[in-house]
């Protein structure tokens, strides 16, 4: 099998092939005006080489085949699921495995509006399925697509201001929601949100106006300094109690998640030391890292939430693989989005935090052992291939064990943020 790589961010699953390779499923955000996940797109990348290779109907193929097999729900937590496909893909009915109501049909950019692709799109539309166009380009061969149509994407990184005002002009009219793809920074979102786009998708959520000296609320380092107890052999009890009680949100939420369900406490428990000898300290350290972690994202997007419990899970679990210590990997990987949750850079924050020196360092960026397993994540969640190569090269990891990692990461966060 040739290997193929389609552009992606957010690896969450791989699957072994015949001759060791790996098939990656990967997932980026698609965002609403109010930063809310309204989807994902899936991509597949089929082993470690960062060029394209071979043609993209053998890519399609093997990501559809992928999606049946780990189901959407995991994908996507049962949001829409966006997927790139070829001609073959759609004339051909291969996209017929997957649920129409929970999938929306991607057509490339590359294709042709052929008659036959027009009637194959018209049918897979009553079938149920949503369609979208890929980097949209206004010409008026693509007007019996438009018609069909449930979302034009446009990539803002190939297109100007007047082109796209050009481009909402023409669609006046067209029952189409407009999505802006590659949106980085905040300042592009506004531009986009200005321009009447009304979906987004890129990681400009994560890139929130940072606030220069901002100085960073007491309740917060409190926070932190609550995290690093947790992560420790055994819990100081009566620190742990004062630095809690310090902030009534806090306590509150963590009152409400012991009572909940999930514990099975028979009785309601009204203290943090109450709370504690009920459900045991394993059980305690879970929800109190929950707890704790929402309260540092505040107001923030909930997809900044579940990166953060994939980078800390997936940095706790791959510690092993390189003989790094496995709870300071998790502060690294959760504390590393602590920016955009706390819009204070991490050259502020870092002197703050109870870490030793090493792990501040890498929490800066600087290229240390201690970070390699946070550079090859972000580089992942980047798309960046080739950079991402280089980084299991340099630091001798094994690539499809940080992929089983990665994936045991998203299935944790998922399940976590069920509970907060």
């Amino acid at each position: 099998m040739a290997t193929q790589v389609l552009r992606g961010k957010n690896s969450v699953t791989a699957q072994a092939e015949p001759g060791g390779g790996l098939r990656y499923v990967a997932r980026q955000p698609i965002m609403d005006r109010r930063s809310r996940v309204h989807g994902y797109e899936l991509l597949f990348r089929a082993g470690p080489e960062a060029a394209f290779r071979g043609d993209g109907d053998l890519a399609t193929r093997t990501m559809l085949d992928n999606t049946v097999m780990f189901g959407l729900d995991r994908l996507t937590g049962g949001l829409p699921a966006f997927v790139n496909c070829t001609r073959e893909a759609l004339t051909e009915d291969l996209v017929n495995v997957l649920p129409p109501s929970m999938t929306v049909l991607e057509i490339l950019e590359t294709l042709e509006p052929t008659p036959d692709l027009i009637a194959a799109c018209g049918r897979l539309k009553s079938a149920g399925f949503r369609l979208a166009l890929d980097d949209f380009v206004w010409e008026p061969r693509f007007e019996p697509l438009i018609e069909l149509a449930d979302y034009i994407k446009v990539d803002v990184t190939l297109s100007g201001a007047d082109e796209r005002r050009l481009l909402l002009r023409r669609l006046e009219g067209a029952t189409v929601a407009l999505l802006a793809e590659k949106v980085e920074t905040q300042e592009e979102y506004k531009r986009a949100c200005d321009e009447g786009f009304t979906l987004f998708q890129g990681y400009y959520f994560c890139r929130p106006v940072l606030m220069e000296n901002r100085k960073v609320p007491s309740n917060r380092l409190s926070h932190i300094e609550i995290l690093q107890l947790l992560r420790g052999d055994s819990i100081e009890l009566k620190k742990l109690t004062r630095l809690v009680k310090r902030d009534a949100s806090l306590t509150y939420r963590l009152l409400r998640l012991v009572n909940s369900p999930m514990c099975a406490v028979r009785q309601e428990v009204s203290s943090i030391q109450s709370a504690l000898l009920a459900v045991g300290e394993d059980a305690f350290r879970r929800i109190a890292t929950l707890a704790i972690t929402s309260e540092l994202n505040g107001n923030q997007p909930e997809e900044i939430l579940r990166m953060a419990f994939v980078r800390g899970r997936f940095c706790e679990v791959a510690a092993g693989l390189c003989g790094l210590d496995a709870t300071e990997q998790y502060m690294v990987g959760l504390l590393s989005l602590l920016p955009a949750m706390l819009r204070v850079p991490m050259n502020e924050l870092t002197p703050a935090l109870p870490l030793r020196g090493e792990i501040r360092r890498a929490l800066e960026g600087a290229a240390t052992p201690e970070r390699s397993l946070l550079a090859w994540l972000e580089c992942h969640e980047g798309g960046k291939w080739a950079v991402c190569d280089e980084v299991v090269e340099s630091y001798g990891l094994n690539q499809n064990a940080l992929m089983k990692c990665y994936a045991e990461a998203m299935v944790w966060a998922e399940d976590a943020l069920k509970l907060v």
